[in-house]
């Protein structure tokens, strides 16, 4: 089993960066691909970044060109580095892991706000 503990949210201006990071605990941590979402109020969750076992990534269209997604294997930790944020960024951000569709583990989320 994996328990996902997120971090490093806040308040922070439009254009501002945050760096979120997910610490897993539990075994063979290498093996699950890694995930951020997020759900603003009255909206679905949905994916932002996503990162393989292998490193590839895959981002919203959102997030293109503002977010990367990085692993740690070593440290069992994953990052989502966010810049230039803007108003409609601002959701609870959630940390996933999967494995073959078959086991799914989900983080309590960190909050992200963005507001002048």
């Amino acid at each position: 089993q994996v328990q996902l503990v997120e971090s490093g949210g806040g308040l922070v201006q439009p254009g501002g960066s945050l760096r979120l990071s997910c610490a897993a605990s539990g075994n063979m941590f290498s093996i699950y691909a890694m995930g951020w979402y997020r759900q603003a109020p009255g909206k679905q969750r949905e994916l932002v970044a996503a990162i393989t076992i292998l490193g590839s990534t895959n981002y919203a269209d959102s997030a293109k060109g503002r977010f990367t997604i990085s692993r740690d294997d070593g440290n069992n930790t994953m990052h989502l580095q966010m810049n230039s944020l803007k108003h409609e960024d601002a959701a609870d951000y959630y940390c996933h892991a999967g494995l073959g569709g078959v086991l799914d583990y989900w983080g309590r989320g960190t909050q992200v706000a963005v507001s002048s």
